[in-house]
């Protein structure tokens, strides 16, 4: 864990963190919990609940459409200002995800409902290999900044 930048990157943050996963089940609510626990340790415990919510439902997009067997995903969560941002990369570029309707008696299919109901933006970047789909809410200023 690391308190200030992504390496390489062009943008400062007060906070970053990035966690790569193996592409199994038991990773989501690891990674949900961790995202929650990392909001709270930032001084937002708030919108922890909020930011594990929009964690879990774009890892879950990630280990249903976006990996292959073996190869990672990465969860990056970061703060900059008041802007949290949750991040997670996977190794599928071809398989974009979409907001669909879903009926009453659907399992799936309400994840980016989610995140669109939660999160202030939310897009897709494509990789070189893989894509990143990211989410962003605005948290209040710690007033003890």
């Amino acid at each position: 864990m690391t308190d200030c930048c992504p390496p390489d990157s062009p943008k400062a943050y007060d906070r970053y963190d990035a966690v790569s996963y193996t592409p199994y089940p038991q990773n989501v609510p690891r990674a949900r919990r961790h995202v929650a626990r990392l909001v709270a340790d930032w001084g937002h415990p708030g919108a922890a609940g909020d930011a594990a919510l929009l964690a879990g439902e774009l890892c879950t997009n990630a280990l249903l459409h976006g990996c292959l067997r073996d190869r990672l995903f990465r969860v990056e969560t970061s703060l900059a200002g008041t802007t949290l941002r949750i991040a997670v990369t996977d190794p599928r570029g071809e398989r974009l995800p979409v907001p669909r309707a879903s009926g009453p008696g659907d399992q799936f299919g309400r994840g980016l409902l989610i995140v669109r109901a939660l999160a202030d933006r939310w897009a897709v970047e494509r990789l070189t290999v893989g894509k990143t789909v990211w989410a962003e809410t605005t948290v209040p200023r710690r007033s003890d900044a």
